[in-house]
């Protein structure tokens, strides 16, 4: 257990963010010193133990830290030395407090996506590589509105044709929980019902996750509640529910029509093993030569996207893309319709793959080829555009692990954050790196 710490009520040191090297707030330091001593070497989110800890330093974050502003501060100054636990607290009681400043009723829908997901929705004693991660996210949505009656939220779990029953699993555990909001669907019945979501599926085959998230979303936004959010997650607790709030917060208080968490926000707190490397540095700067409009953003993988639901009614059904791109048209569509209003936002990303079904969870060149075909569908031609299309186009998966060990130190070197302004590498010069 974490034991409260007295409110702070303005005093302490005058602060300078490390990473923007200005003057934030006069904050006290000493809640962030006291936790750290005490918190958990490392931190899994399917751990019971772990996930207490976390949720019970937020709170005491919440009672010590008398304003957001210097929530704001102390989240701006916890470097690397501050514990991932830590970081990861100062993250939920900020998004807490984000759901306690929206003063009218919301309402969040979450989604997410089951394909052979059978053994960690399973509770750790029942399978080797059980996470028990649906009564984890039914839990952590239930702690972040617990102070806030006001606002309402719902979870859909989509069974993506899973041949072990993840569905069923899932709603076998929903029906233990009668007094939450929430229900499985299963794309295979979306299908076989002729939904106009589902046009363009034969099987569940055909989808790759998109078409199951879209479906998701799509029933979602048939609701037609006010001041509607729909968000998509992961299956797996890479991200902790709780962080919401920072996702609901630019949408209902900001005017912003999507929020999407980014893993390479500086303000991030992220724990991967391994580390970033080259091949998505390539993905990054090839997506953006073809659609540079989603300009500011780097990360369109990240499981963690927040869309207003009465903008997104008008363009969830011209979405088409059913593999692992969908991310990606899902914030071109939403660019296309409220031009500016996307923004992204800090998260806590904590990787949670230990038992993950899909061998290449990023299959790279697949989803090139789907945006080569959004600049096509979807924007007006381009001939920057169109010699990154033609060149996505000829490349064979040897082409391109080929062009991978070749890339130029141009992009490997450089921060993605300056693609949008840099392309100083034509599509010719990758071509004849590829072995075009």
């Amino acid at each position: 257990m974490v034991p409260p710490l007295g409110r702070h009520h303005g005093g302490g040191e005058r602060v300078t963010s490390r990473r923007t090297g200005e003057v934030v707030i006069l904050i006290d330091r000493s809640v962030l010193q006291s936790l750290g001593a005490r918190a958990p070497e490392s931190i899994l989110l399917s751990d019971g133990d772990h996930l207490d800890w976390v949720q019970t330093a937020a709170e005491t974050i919440e009672s010590t830290v008398a304003t957001r502003a210097e929530l704001t501060a102390l989240d701006a100054v916890a470097g690397p030395d501050v514990p991932v636990a830590v970081r990861l607290a100062l993250k939920l009681a900020a998004s807490r407090a984000a759901v306690r400043e929206i003063q009218e009723s919301a309402h969040l829908s979450v989604v997410f996506a089951v394909y052979k997901e059978h053994a960690r929705i399973l509770r750790p004693g029942e399978h080797e590589h059980g996470e028990d991660f649906l009564r984890r996210k039914l839990g952590q949505l239930e702690w972040l509105f617990e102070r806030t009656p006001q606002h309402s939220w719902d979870l859909t779990v989509v069974d993506d044709g899973c041949p072990e029953g993840s569905g069923a699993l899932a709603q076998a555990i929903l029906d233990e929980t009668p007094n939450v909001e929430a229900r499985v669907l299963y794309l295979a019945e979306g299908i076989a019902d002729g939904l106009s979501i589902a046009a363009g599926l034969t099987t569940t085959d055909d989808s790759r996750k998109g078409g199951s998230i879209r479906y998701g979303m799509w029933e979602s936004a048939g609701q037609n509640r006010p001041n509607h959010v729909i968000l998509f997650t992961d299956a797996d607790l890479s991200t902790h529910m709780g962080q919401a709030g920072l996702l609901l917060d630019p949408i209902l208080r900001e005017g912003r029509h999507v929020a999407i968490g980014s893993r390479r926000h500086p303000a991030s707190v992220v724990l991967k093993e391994g580390t970033r490397n080259n091949r998505g540095k390539l993905f990054i700067y090839l997506w953006k030569r073809l659609i540079p409009q989603l300009r500011g953003i780097t990360d369109t993988q990240c499981g963690f996207k927040a869309f207003r639901a009465d903008s997104m009614r008008t363009w969830i059904e011209d979405v088409t893309e059913n593999g692992f791109a969908f991310d990606i048209e899902f914030l071109l569509r939403a660019e296309r319709t409220a031009p500016g209003t996307i923004c992204t936002a800090p998260v806590a990303w904590i990787d949670s793959d230990a038992a993950s079904t899909t061998t290449d969870l990023q299959p790279y060149l697949p989803m090139l080829r789907s945006v080569a075909r959004f600049y096509r569908e979807i924007l007006p031609p381009d001939p920057v555009a169109e010699t990154f299309a033609e060149l996505i186009e000829a490349l064979s998966q040897a082409d391109f692990e080929r062009l991978l060990q070749r890339i130029p130190a141009e992009i490997a070197d450089r921060d993605p954050m300056e693609f949008d302004e840099w392309e100083g590498v034509a599509a010719a010069e990758l071509a004849s790196l590829a072995g075009l």
